[in-house]
């Protein structure tokens, strides 16, 4: 019997998350692994973690991946984006604040955990995915993507297709009347890249998502005159700073005048579009294509990563998220044990039934703190079937409890907030000062600011 083949289609979380459940198997002396082939459509990895100063298109031609700008720092605890098997400890050797820069430490904490002699070996870079079709008479998928880095085209037959690309590249732009005479800047967040572009102007954001949150805050940060957040069904609500407010949906433009559906109406210099992404996968035909919303767990995905249609196309992180790196190492490691034959899929018909438990749940939540629970109990799920390192889901969700809860006392003064890790028992340090008097998020500049230091290293029991 020959040796199955496996692509994983992007190097982002996701992707690397599959490589080294497969790398975690070949530690473990599993024999006869899978070839395993990781397309990667960048010249790194890293996925939405990569900056670049580029928006639109990279020099390849292909679409802008990554949606990071400048200054950005995590809007939740890195306690709860901590891996199981490689501590903050581990990788900083001191406890750091639980709100660090994201484009500088949390990428250094990500890439620290890779094995790069291990891994690159089976990415291919600058090669994005053109065409995935599925032979019923093979079982087999095909594969098409162009190679970068010769010019040409290639094709390659596969057992198993891991879809690993993300749902937040592709921008959701909405139309509003009077848009195109707008004289300003007008751009989707996926294209925001520095908030000192918008020092000394009115900017309007449209959309009540985390990016109009942050990227709000930002601006305000660094100097904006004013911030409006315009929302379609509910505000924010939180206690904004002198300068930022909230109004209803925008209705049209005049010139450089807003119109909202209170009545009211300002002048902006820019627009930006903080109104989500789509699912976009140009590179799948109708019948391999995740057709979904952004929601906490999608239809026809079985243990929310395996295809109802074709259980051997496997869709990871494609959830919205309250977990990140930790949730897709737990789909990583059950889609690894499935593909090598460790764990057996039930039928269709048990699939179906075991979805639509989920889903039913789905449809319950009311609150936060619901969605919270949901996701963790997801978690716990696919970890219980798995040998992946235990992480305390349940702690970190009670922790993500707590950040809604500081976020709603002061939205500008959150970060300043410590917990204590799930996994070392170690309790963050805190920042020497508030948050939007440290302007410089660069690593060198964070790791040697005077970290107000807490009980460290006290074990969890």
């Amino acid at each position: 019997m020959s040796k199955q083949k496996i692509a994983i289609l992007g190097a982002g979380p996701s992707g690397l998350a599959q490589l080294r459940a497969f790398e975690a198997a070949r530690r473990a002396g599993v024999q006869d692994l899978p070839e395993i082939v990781c397309y990667e459509k960048q010249s790194d990895i890293g996925g939405m973690w990569n900056y670049t100063w580029r928006t639109g298109l990279d020099k390849n031609g292909e679409p802008v991946h990554g949606s990071m700008y400048r200054y950005l720092w995590s809007n939740g605890p890195k306690e709860c984006l901590e891996f199981a098997d490689y501590s903050f400890d581990e990788h900083f050797g001191r406890a750091i604040p639980s709100y660090p820069p994201l484009c500088a430490l949390l990428k250094d904490y990500i890439m620290g955990r890779i094995d790069k002699q291990a891994i690159f070996k089976y990415i291919r870079f600058e090669c994005p995915v053109r065409w995935v079709t599925y032979d019923e008479g093979t079982e087999k998928f095909t594969v098409t993507v162009m190679n970068h880095k010769t010019g040409e085209q290639e094709t390659n037959e596969f057992d198993h297709v891991v879809v690993a690309t993300g749902h937040f590249s592709t921008p959701n732009m909405p139309y509003f009347e009077g848009v195109e005479q707008f004289p300003g800047r007008v751009l989707h967040a996926h294209d925001f890249r520095d908030a000192l572009e918008f020092k000394d102007q009115n900017v309007l954001l449209i959309g009540a998502s985390y990016s109009a949150e942050d990227i709000g805050s930002q601006c305000h940060k660094y100097g904006a005159k004013s911030v409006t957040i315009s929302y379609r069904s509910n505000p924010i609500g939180f206690d904004w700073p002198e300068g930022m407010a909230e109004r209803p949906l925008l209705a049209h433009f005049e010139g450089n005048i807003g119109y909202f559906t209170d009545g009211s109406s300002k002048q902006f210099d820019a627009i930006i579009m903080c109104t989500g992404y789509l699912f976009h996968f140009p590179f799948l035909p109708d019948e391999l294509r995740l057709q979904t919303n952004n929601c906490l767990y999608p239809d026809n995905l079985y243990k929310g990563v395996f295809f109802q249609n074709n259980p051997k196309l496997i869709y990871l992180g494609m959830q919205d998220q309250y977990f990140t790196f930790n949730m897709f190492d737990a789909q990583a490691w059950y889609a690894r044990d499935v593909m090598l034959g460790k764990i057996a899929l039930p039928g269709v018909f048990e699939r179906r039934q075991d979805m639509q438990q989920w889903l039913s749940r789905h449809e319950a939540l009311a609150s936060c703190n619901a969605s919270i629970d949901f996701q963790a109990s997801y978690i716990r799920d696919l970890n219980d079937a798995t040998d992946y390192p235990e992480f305390a889901v349940e702690k970190q969700a009670d922790l993500l409890k707590e950040w809604l809860l500081h976020k709603q006392e002061n939205i500008m003064g959150f970060r300043e907030n410590a917990y204590r890790s799930t996994v070392t028992g170690t309790m963050a340090s805190k920042l020497p000062a508030r948050w939007l008097d440290i302007k410089d998020d660069s690593l060198e500049s964070f790791m040697s600011l005077d970290f107000v230091e807490n009980k460290t290293f006290d074990k969890v029991d």
